[in-house]
């Protein structure tokens, strides 16, 4: 089953484009059925937590992020450090306002905020289950995007706040992370 929540306005991802001109779509959805599962064995201090809600941060690569050069393993950790600054912003700033919000090393698996889990979270299988991407396989498994190919960084942050304010909240850091509106939404739906 494909997630249809994307924003809180309408079921469209929200574009933006870094100062090099490359993309970034960030889309909120409800949690996929696996993460409703594995919550606590993933985000064990999250027990108990009713409602909450997947971001997912695509950033387009300056490769096909296919083999592992040094190169690709720089751009990749390049991306990871990009995601890093934006959810760590993110995160403490919905925390300030009282929600539990925790960000994925995309890396590791595992939650920054919080205590790691028994099991890692896959950010690549959580955008297959949400957005219905394929997935490549090869050494490591390839998130292929429609527009960009394998030129795509996946990336998750959850949190307990509403759909609205995570995305008030994402619209407001992100041109502090040179992330600036590409078009607006309607016009990319």
């Amino acid at each position: 089953m494909i997630s249809q929540v994307y924003t809180s306005e309408k079921a469209c991802p929200i574009n933006l484009v870094g100062k090099t001109g490359r993309g970034v779509q960030i889309s909120i959805h409800a949690p996929s059925d696996y993460i409703c599962a594995n919550c606590e064995r993933i985000l064990p201090d999250w027990k108990n937590q009713p409602c909450f809600w997947v971001v997912i941060v695509l950033q387009q690569s300056r490769y096909q992020l296919v083999k592992s050069t040094n190169q690709i393993e720089t751009e990749k950790q390049r991306l990871r450090e990009k995601f890093m600054r934006f959810g760590c912003d993110l995160a403490f700033q919905l925390r300030d306002r009282g929600y539990l919000t925790d960000l994925i090393d995309p890396r590791t698996g595992y939650p920054l905020l919080s205590h790691p889990g028994e099991i890692p979270h896959n950010d690549t299988a959580v955008v297959k289950a949400l957005l219905n991407y394929p997935v490549m396989k090869n050494k490591c498994r390839v998130l292929v995007h429609p527009v960009w190919g394998a030129a795509v960084y996946p990336s998750v942050l959850i949190s307990a706040a509403p759909p609205n304010m995570i995305e008030t909240s994402t619209q407001e850091i992100a041109p502090l992370h040179g992330w600036n509106q590409r078009l607006t939404n309607s016009e990319t739906c």
